[in-house]
């Protein structure tokens, strides 16, 4: 579980100082998905950011099952990125030099799993995310929506605790974009990870379980999907984007 208590963030030096966060409180129970949406300049990327350990709130807290991330040490923290946190951009940060298997083995070969495992990791993943026929292939070999599932499975091929998504869509075409929407939907009823997205786009925000919508560094509304369709909850998500004035 993830408890977020009145989270502030502030940037700037006196006279310039602008709040992105101000007075964010919520919590994100184990395996929910949650998007959050607003407007540029709402505050989106710098929760996340704040949330994924990027960067540090200027007040209140962020608690991991009961654990202030204030609390945590320097090598505490570096530990709990690697075992707890997966990332996917929406640029993909892939190593062009690399194989599309090669990439997603990087983050088991930091977290020292065994040498006999790591090929049967990467194929179980790669073959769930639709990509397993491309693992000899390099980025620059494949469509940038295959190079966003690799990016994908990079990030949960650790079965991370906590999964951040900052625009994962903003670079592929409508097709691609529903097609990993739907794996990533997929996968967290799988791996029973939270998820945190960050978008601009409502059919992929109807995806997950509920919807923060965020104004001028505040939660302004949220939506909870519960028993919708994916249709119904999409046309609500339109009804509040429209409330932002977006």
């Amino acid at each position: 579980m993830i408890e977020v208590k009145h989270l502030e963030k502030y940037y700037g030096s006196d006279g310039t100082v602008t709040k992105a966060l101000d007075d964010i409180s919520f919590i994100s129970y184990d395996g929910e998905f949650l998007c959050i949406m607003g407007a540029s300049g709402s505050g989106k990327s710098t929760l996340l950011n704040c949330l994924s350990t990027i960067d540090c709130a200027s007040a209140g807290d962020i608690l991991f099952n009961g654990v202030s991330f204030d609390s945590l040490k320097k090598s505490e923290l570096a530990a709990f990125r690697r075992h707890n946190l997966g990332f996917i951009f929406q640029n993909y940060n892939l190593l062009d030099t690399l194989t599309l298997g090669e990439n997603i083995s990087l983050s088991l070969l930091i977290n020292g799993a065994a040498q006999g495992t790591i090929q049967k990791h990467i194929h179980d993943i790669a073959n769930q995310v639709g990509i397993g026929h491309l693992l000899d292939k390099l980025p620059s070999q494949v469509s940038g929506g295959e190079r966003q599932r690799c990016a994908f499975a990079r990030a949960v091929v650790n079965s991370p605790k906590l999964i951040f998504a900052d625009e994962p869509t903003g670079a592929l075409d409508s097709a691609s974009a529903i097609s990993l929407m739907k794996i990533i939907a997929s996968l967290n009823h799988t791996l029973h990870s939270n998820i945190f997205l960050v978008t601009h786009d409502a059919l992929c925000a109807s995806y997950a379980d509920r919807v923060l919508f965020l104004k001028d560094g505040k939660i302004f509304s949220e939506l909870v999907k519960g028993e919708k369709k994916n249709r119904e909850f999409y046309h609500e998500i339109l009804d509040n984007i429209s409330l932002l004035g977006e």
